[in-house]
C-alpha cells in the first residue's frame, strides 16, 4: 500500500513537472519572440476581432441571441486576454444583458429547462466579473465558459469555435475561441500561449 502511495506520488509529480514545463516554455518562446508576439497580438486585437464581429453578424439568422452571446463573451474573453480589468467589468455587464435576452420559444420544454438553468448560473456569473478584480474576474470566466460550452451544445453555432484548455490554471480550464490560435484569458500576457485545441465545435 505504501509502495502504491509512493508511485501514486512519483506519477503526479512527473505529470506536474512536465506540465509546466510545457507552459514555460511556451512561456519562453513568448519572450524569445517578443517582436513577433507584438505583431501578433496586434493582429489578433485588431483583425480577429473584427473578423469575429462580422462572421457573427452574417450568421445571426440561427439564432441571433445565441450567436450575440458568444459575440459578447468572445470580447470578454479578449479583454482577459489583454489584462485589461476595466474593460472585462463593462464586457461582464453586456454579456449579463445579452444572456438575458436569450429566446427560448422554439426549444423543447427539455432543452428550455437545460437552458434556464444554464442562463441563470451563467448570468450570476457574469455579474461577478462585471465587479470583481482581475484574479476573480478569471475564476469566474472559467465557470461561464463552461456554462456557454453547455448552450452551444443546445442552440448549435454558425461558426466553427474551438475549445482550449489550459492544464496550469485551476487544475486545468477551458474556454472558447473563434480561432485555432491559443491567446490565454486566464494568463493574459504572462502566458499567452500556454494551451492548446482540444476540440472543435461546429
Amino acid at each position: 500500500m505504501k509502495n502504491l502511495k509512493v508511485t501514486t506520488g512519483i506519477l503526479a509529480i512527473a505529470f506536474l513537472t512536465l506540465t509546466a514545463i510545457s507552459c514555460k516554455d511556451a512561456k519562453k518562446e513568448h519572450n524569445n519572440n517578443e517582436g513577433h508576439s507584438t505583431e501578433m497580438n496586434h493582429d489578433n486585437s485588431d483583425g480577429h476581432h473584427d473578423k469575429d464581429k462580422k462572421e457573427i453578424a452574417m450568421h445571426s439568422n440561427q439564432d441571433g441571441n445565441a450567436e450575440m452571446i458568444l459575440k459578447d463573451y468572445f470580447n470578454l474573453k479578449d479583454a482577459l486576454v489583454a489584462d485589461d480589468e476595466a474593460k472585462a467589468k463593462e464586457l461582464g455587464s453586456v454579456l449579463k444583458k445579452s444572456l438575458g435576452n436569450l429566446a427560448l420559444s422554439k426549444y423543447t420544454d427539455e432543452q428550455k429547462k437545460e437552458l434556464k438553468e444554464i442562463i441563470e448560473d451563467a448570468v450570476e456569473h457574469a455579474e461577478h466579473i462585471s465587479e470583481s478584480p482581475m484574479a476573480h474576474q478569471r475564476e469566474h470566466f472559467k465557470i461561464l465558459s463552461k456554462d456557454v460550452t453547455d448552450m452551444v451544445a443546445i442552440t448549435g453555432t454558425a461558426n466553427t469555435l474551438y475549445e482550449q484548455f489550459c492544464p496550469m490554471y485551476d487544475k486545468g480550464s477551458a474556454w472558447l475561441s473563434m480561432s485555432e490560435e491559443v491567446r490565454n484569458p486566464y494568463y493574459g500576457s504572462k502566458m499567452l500561449k500556454c494551451g492548446k485545441v482540444q476540440k472543435e465545435i461546429n
